[in-house]
């Protein structure tokens, strides 16, 4: 049975010119996903989930990062646009690590 976790969090853009757009895994989440993946995660740390946020479900994977010291989501333009996402609205997330 996969592990699924649900919060809220706001979006928002990475600092650099590229136009990515995340929503940060709050820490006791990012902490709690770390423990059950050791050994399990891909390249650069990242971890494969699946989400839903509003009426879209996508796969993707978390990314650790450092500077927030948690994972973070990236969320495509797809998805921001399907659910009317802007810079700081807060999201309601559930997220369910895929089991291999």
């Amino acid at each position: 049975m996969a592990l699924v976790y649900d919060f809220t969090s706001p979006l928002w853009k990475w600092e650099g010119e590229a136009a990515w757009h995340f929503i940060t895994v709050p820490e006791p989440v990012s902490d709690e996903i770390e423990f059950v993946t050791t050994g399990r995660r891909g390249g650069f740390g990242s971890v494969r989930v699946e989400v839903t946020v509003g009426a879209t479900t996508w796969r993707t994977s978390l990314f650790p990062d450092s500077k927030r010291g948690a994972y973070v989501l990236p969320v495509k333009k797809q998805v921001r646009d399907g659910e009317g996402l802007a810079i700081d609205d807060d999201v309601a997330v559930s997220l369910a690590i895929i089991e291999d």
